[in-house]
């Protein structure tokens, strides 16, 4: 039963995100270029993280991000 409960959660769980993901996708005061832009840099400097000890050099992260305001400090020199 509790296997069958959780499952039922979970289900549920993932059919609001799937719903929350379409309504923001489709609004008309939605961003999604912004989103998805900033998706791929995120992706990109987690990339960039994994591979620094493999490669010996470490790339900046990008941390500006598209249709905000809101910039991270640049922390390197």
């Amino acid at each position: 039963m509790g296997d069958k409960f959780l499952e039922s959660i979970v289900t549920i769980a993932t059919a609001i995100t799937g719903v929350a993901i379409v309504a923001v996708l489709v609004s008309k005061n939605s961003q999604t270029p912004a989103v998805i832009q900033n998706a791929g840099s995120a992706f990109a400097n987690s990339l960039d993280v994994a591979v620094s000890p493999v490669t010996g050099k470490a790339a900046p992260p990008v941390l500006n991000y598209a249709g905000s305001a809101f910039n991270l400090p640049q922390l390197y020199g």
